[in-house]
């Protein structure tokens, strides 16, 4: 690994079954990720080869299971994922319907973050934001 990439982004999450089939298990096989670890009750671990990278999923204990995400809190923003083509983000935003996972902002351009900067906007069963963006060039 390069120095200085994120080697993986670890979740935790109120109740890890329905988390996975929800929409952990639908959104990181679109994206190419396949479950290499599962540990039941306790933690799974997603492994995409060609980014070398992982999303590690752990079952939250009490108390702090029952307590809903606050994005804007110390903590978890959000996560951005690359994919190939704007048709790719009109395509997990399919998915996503399919599978009534909840989208915060539909397929659209954001050229302020840059120039065709096309995104999705959805979240996870416990308010965890997330962002599918095919950027087709990184500002300088």
């Amino acid at each position: 690994m390069a120095k200085g990439t994120i080697n993986h982004l670890a979740l935790t999450v109120r109740d890890l079954a329905k988390s996975e089939a929800a929409f952990y298990g639908p959104v990181l096989g679109f994206l190419g990720y396949d479950k290499v670890e599962d540990i039941p009750e306790m933690m799974t671990l997603w492994f995409n080869a060609e980014a070398k990278f992982a999303v590690n999923l752990w079952q939250a204990r009490p108390p702090l299971a029952a307590q809903p995400h606050a994005r804007y809190a110390p903590g978890f923003h959000h996560c951005a994922l690359d994919v190939d083509s704007r048709a790719e983000v009109d395509v997990l935003h399919a998915l996503l319907r399919e599978k009534n996972i909840k989208v915060l902002d539909a397929p659209a351009e954001y050229p302020q973050s840059a120039p065709g900067y096309y995104a999705v906007y959805f979240e996870d069963p416990d308010g965890l934001k997330f962002e599918a963006v095919h950027m087709p060039e990184v500002p300088a």
